[in-house]
């Protein structure tokens, strides 16, 4: 029995975009590509879907992951041991939750009796907690795809001072909400309006790497892509990730391409 990469898709929560991406770097190849240019696949890459999609859980990056699948050789002994990691993070996970849940108390305590000075042990707000390895496999990702464009990127944050930062940071963000009040009032994402702001966009971007047409597009559907971009966007206005999307494809098919 074969899947179609849509319900592929479907079934596994992994966006087309990506299966195609990981069938490109050789972390998952179809069972065969049909007359119409679909891509099937078949158990076997069902189960290896699932271990890649394991090992993402585990921090892994796409390199790392493709090492792991291609030199292993019983799948039950690999599958056991992405066990025993899942064993350890739930244990961790549960520490978090007995940390959140001394703290709440701990708080409920202190304004019961009008003392929110109740927490006694404060490095115990902090256990069970590690250092985030999310923001790493994301770099890891995009040093791999797109190396040029990371080293270029890569020095010009090396150059920023902390200043400069939270200046930058504060100028996206007010592009942002610029940009959520275009939406909200139902702006064409090809309005003149929009495509200023795009330009402006276009331009910061430029700062760090200078996207072609089908880059910057690509990076807009990464805003929808990625859930910690699209958090990011939709915290300021729901639907902002998809907007911004179709305002950056607008602005590379008039001024990139």
């Amino acid at each position: 029995m074969a899947w179609s990469i849509a319900e592929v898709a479907r079934m596994s929560g992994v966006t087309s975009r990506t299966l195609r991406h990981y069938d490109e770097i050789g972390l998952l190849t179809p069972a065969w590509i049909g007359g119409n240019g679909h891509r099937y696949y078949e158990q076997a890459g069902l189960l290896r879907l699932q271990q890649i999609l394991l090992m993402r859980e585990l921090d892994l990056g796409l390199r790392e992951i493709r090492a792991v699948l291609d030199s292993q050789v019983d799948q039950v002994a690999v599958l056991r041991e992405h066990h025993r990691r899942l064993l350890g993070e739930r244990d961790r996970l549960d520490t978090l939750a007995r940390t959140v849940g001394r703290t709440i108390a701990a708080l409920a305590e202190g304004k019961d009796d009008n003392d929110m000075t109740k927490i006694n042990r404060p490095e115990n707000l902090f256990e069970g907690f590690e250092p985030s390895a999310a923001d790493a496999v994301r770099e890891a990702e995009v040093r791999e795809r797109w190396p040029a464009a990371w080293e270029q990127s890569r020095q010009v944050v090396e150059a920023m001072t902390a200043e400069d930062q939270d200046r930058w940071q504060r100028e996206v963000t007010a592009q942002l909400i610029r940009v959520a009040e275009l939406m909200v009032a139902g702006t064409p994402v090809a309005d003149p309006a929009v495509q200023a702001e795009m330009e402006v966009h276009y331009q910061g971007v430029c700062r760090f790497w200078t996207p072609n047409a089908a880059a910057y597009r690509g990076l807009g559907q990464t805003y929808v892509d990625d859930p910690q971009f699209r958090a990011n966007y939709d915290r300021i206005a729901d639907g902002l990730a998809e907007y911004q999307r179709d305002a950056m494809a607008a602005y590379a098919a008039a001024r990139l391409s």
